[in-house]
């Protein structure tokens, strides 16, 4: 069994984390915003489902222009979460508990209200306090023209202009300044800020956009053209290494300071990248020397394809090991359409449109999602390496695609003139309880409106009631850690054409079927079945199980 003891450095090879989106978690005092207090006081929930860490989306002072990665401190709680003092409640009481406490750290951009940017407004071009961003003069006769052609992530333009007629770069929301990681005095406040949260017993870190900090600003800056502006495909098209701001080489050099100030605690704090890169260039953010994982998004983004899935699982932990990493598995999180709607999406939907027809087109079965999602969830757990759950998945949560237009937050929807629907439908507030104004989010409604069906998906609801998601996953976990030896897998040679069978040491396999029929069900006791089998010796569609 994998020693996650509170002084074993590797604790994070074989770990499950589970993220908070702070907002959206548990509101202690009762404005519809979920806060530090109501995460503190919900630990018990996260140390009884058996996960081994939480990770914290930020905290930080923000006025949400993107749901809290617009930071204006990055060594502070935003007052609407609460204080620096009950952050520092929320992990030793998190340490109580035996778990460890990973945050978000936002190093790409700060928001427009950051002091730094309020002072570069009011300075001069090409000041000292100007340089920390990427300031340019415009194209055009008169300065009229954004400085290249640069694509925001969220759409339009990656360039604003001030009123004194310069540009600056914002490669996500206008409110999102770019920094400029060339400037000495940017990496140091940032070794500021890992010290600051190291010191006050933070285990890890989530570096945002990773792979977005080096950027060639050498003049004249250049279009990209035909590349594409956003997006893993961009990167394809270009010498690895070379795109004009994502996956640059030389953000490796900003990752091996990082790791060299990580080494200095014991144990040595973690880090996992936020790299949206091919699996090649991935394994590079997860070197031992700098932040020792990366995210597997190839693993989120595919479909429920055996064949694919086996591809898929083989490459990451090879590059994994090439890395002398672990692997990263993640099925949901606050940017994607949550998997027990996603997985039943036919292949080539494209979810975005999906959630613009309000989930109507195609109109999905929850219960049909909610089976495969069980099953791709102890699919999941059985693979060697870190698992990463969102919060809600234990509950089976779908995706809340009909939120109304009007309450809808995620800046995507504006800046892409209503085009795209943005990631609110993944973010929305728990049910704890199956009834009350907010399910037991909190004293009153949410920020976000909760659909009448979250009542059956409550804590509530499944804490100890058999055969619930609640309880399959903390069944899962329990044995999982029972279970857990060594990082290795070996394939079956002989499972069917739609099936993915796998042995792990000491001697257990896990066995999925992903076909439209049922398949022979392997011999051995069955440790685990994502749903109740009804014998007969075979393994229905959509369905895994853990067997002796």
């Amino acid at each position: 069994m994998a020693d996650l003891s509170s002084r074993n450095p590797d604790w994070w090879r074989q770990a499950v984390v589970y993220q908070v989106y702070p907002r959206s978690f548990a509101d202690a005092d009762g404005d519809g915003l979920g806060d530090l207090r109501g995460i503190t006081e919900r630990l018990n929930h996260l140390a009884a489902l058996g996960v081994d860490a939480l990770w914290l989306s930020p905290f930080y002072p923000s006025e949400l222009a993107d749901g809290g990665y617009d930071i204006a401190d990055h060594r502070d709680v935003d007052p609407r979460l609460g204080t620096l003092d009950d952050f520092d409640a929320l992990v030793t009481e998190a340490h109580r508990l035996g778990l460890k406490v990973v945050v978000d750290i936002v190093p790409n951009h700060t928001s427009h209200l950051h002091p730094w940017f309020q002072e570069a407004l009011r300075a001069e071009p090409g000041s000292a306090a100007r340089d920390r961003y990427v300031f340019r003069s415009g194209r055009g006769a008169h300065g009229e023209l954004p400085p290249t052609d640069w694509q925001s992530v969220f759409g339009g333009s990656a360039w604003r202009r001030t009123p004194d007629g310069a540009w600056y770069l914002h490669l996500f929301a206008p409110e999102q300044p770019d920094l400029n990681w060339d400037n000495e005095e940017v990496r140091a406040d940032f070794r500021t800020t890992l010290r600051f949260w190291s010191d006050r017993g933070v285990d890890g870190f989530r570096v945002d956009v990773a792979h977005g900090l080096a950027k060639d600003l050498t003049e004249p800056l250049r279009d990209t053209g035909d590349i594409g502006a956003t997006g893993e495909e961009s990167l394809l098209r270009v010498a690895p290494g070379s795109h004009p701001y994502w996956d640059r080489d030389e953000v490796h050099e900003i990752y091996r300071d990082w790791r060299t100030l990580f080494d200095t605690y014991a144990p040595p704090r973690t880090a996992v990248a936020e790299a949206w890169v091919p699996g090649a260039r991935r394994a590079r953010y997860a070197r031992p020397d700098e932040l020792g994982q990366a995210f597997n998004f190839e693993y989120l983004e595919a479909g429920w394809d055996a064949d694919e899935l086996r591809e898929l699982i083989t490459a990451a932990l090879l590059g994994a090991r090439s890395a002398g990493a672990s692997a990263t598995w993640v099925l949901s999180n606050h940017d994607v359409v949550r998997h027990a709607s996603r997985l039943m999406l036919p292949p080539g939907t494209d979810p975005g449109a999906w959630l613009l027809s309000d989930g109507t087109e195609p109109a999905l079965d929850p219960a049909a999602g909610l089976r495969r999602a069980r099953a791709a969830t102890l699919l999941m757990l059985a693979l060697p390496g870190s698992a990463y759950l969102y919060q809600g998945e234990e509950l089976g949560l779908p995706e809340v695609a009909d939120l109304p237009a009007g309450a809808l937050q995620d800046p995507i929807w504006e800046q892409t003139g209503h085009t795209r629907k943005g990631r609110d439908g993944c973010r929305v507030p728990l049910p704890w309880t199956t009834a009350g104004p907010s399910y037991g989010f909190g004293a009153g409604p949410g920020w976000l409106p909760q659909p009448p069906s979250f009542a059956s998906y409550a804590v509530e609801a499944q804490a100890g009631t058999e055969g619930s998601t609640l309880e399959l996953y903390r069944m899962a976990l329990r044995l999982r850690r029972k279970l857990l030896e060594g990082e290795e897998l070996r394939w079956s040679a002989d499972s069917g054409a739609a099936v993915l069978d796998f042995s792990r040491s000491p001697g257990w396999r896990c066995v999925t079927n992903l076909g439209a029929g049922p398949v022979p069900l392997p011999m051995g006791e069955v440790l685990l079945s994502s749903v109740p089998l009804s014998g007969g010796g075979l393994l229905p569609p959509d369905t895994t199980v853990w067997i002796a």
